[in-house]
């Protein structure tokens, strides 16, 4: 799916959806002054000059559930978004057996780096059954991942200076070494995990409007380590990952701060 053609009034607006506000100030700390303005249902959208930025809450549910009142609204307004971004940190996965990309290179997504999904994948979204996991697409329901348009995905991997691969979304945060490897093993060449993807992807899919998802890395998936963690850091990165960001938008989507 390709970027939506110019508004009469100029590009397109760009829909930022983040979990929290720190998040959500990190993206509009690269873009800034902004406007606030309400949203059915208590929710309420920052509008810079480059970005409209979403802090939808926490899991697919309430991004989806944000995006989609955000979507809704716009589409009402005739001011339809020409594409909707899921961002903010996530956990980056440490190479190891079964992180190997389908053509052999490593996948690993080190502290404070960014990645942009190549593909959106819901992680968790199916049945345990006793010869393991099955995603819900094999019960015959559904869809369990989205895929980017691979050329803006290029495009913005090398604006920001980051890594392109698959980022999973999970309703619970991997806290062993165990799961790690299990999700790594069942998605190859898995970069991040987070936890707002795919349901911001459903909501965009839904509107017909073009999805990315960048993530900056502020912990590695597995083990949950506290002392480790670089929150801040990702934050930074985050920031910097979005004043890079307008450059590799297509014209019909370039707004500049």
């Amino acid at each position: 799916m390709t970027a939506r053609p110019p508004a009469a009034d100029g590009p397109a607006r760009v829909l930022v959806v983040t979990a929290v506000g720190a998040e959500r100030d990190a993206v509009c700390a690269a873009a800034g002054p902004y406007e606030v303005r309400a949203l059915p249902g208590g929710q309420v959208l920052h509008r810079t000059g480059a970005f409209d930025v979403l802090a939808a809450g926490v899991g697919p549910a309430a991004a989806a559930a944000g995006a989609a009142t955000a979507l809704t609204a716009a589409a009402l307004a005739d001011a339809p978004y020409g594409l909707v971004v899921s961002a903010g940190i996530g956990g980056g996965f440490a190479p190891g057996p079964g992180s190997a990309r389908p053509g052999g290179t490593p996948a690993h997504a080190p502290l404070g780096s960014v990645v942009v999904a190549d593909a959106i994948v819901a992680a968790d979204l199916g049945a345990e059954t006793p010869d393991g996991f099955l995603p819900v697409t094999d019960l015959g329901f559904g869809t369990v991942a989205h895929r980017p348009d691979p050329a803006l995905v290029h495009a913005v991997t090398e604006a920001t200076g980051g890594a392109s691969g698959t980022i999973v979304t999970v309703s619970t945060v991997t806290g062993s070494a165990a799961r790690a490897a299990a999700l790594a093993d069942r998605h190859p060449g898995v970069l991040a995990e987070a936890m707002e993807g795919f349901g911001v992807a459903e909501a965009a899919a839904a509107h017909g409007v073009p999805v990315l998802e960048i993530r900056t890395v502020s912990n590695a998936v597995g083990p949950r380590d506290r002392a480790a963690w670089r929150i801040g850091e990702a934050l930074a990165a985050l920031t910097d990952a979005f004043r890079a960001l307008p450059a590799a938008l297509p014209p019909a989507l370039r707004r500049t701060p």
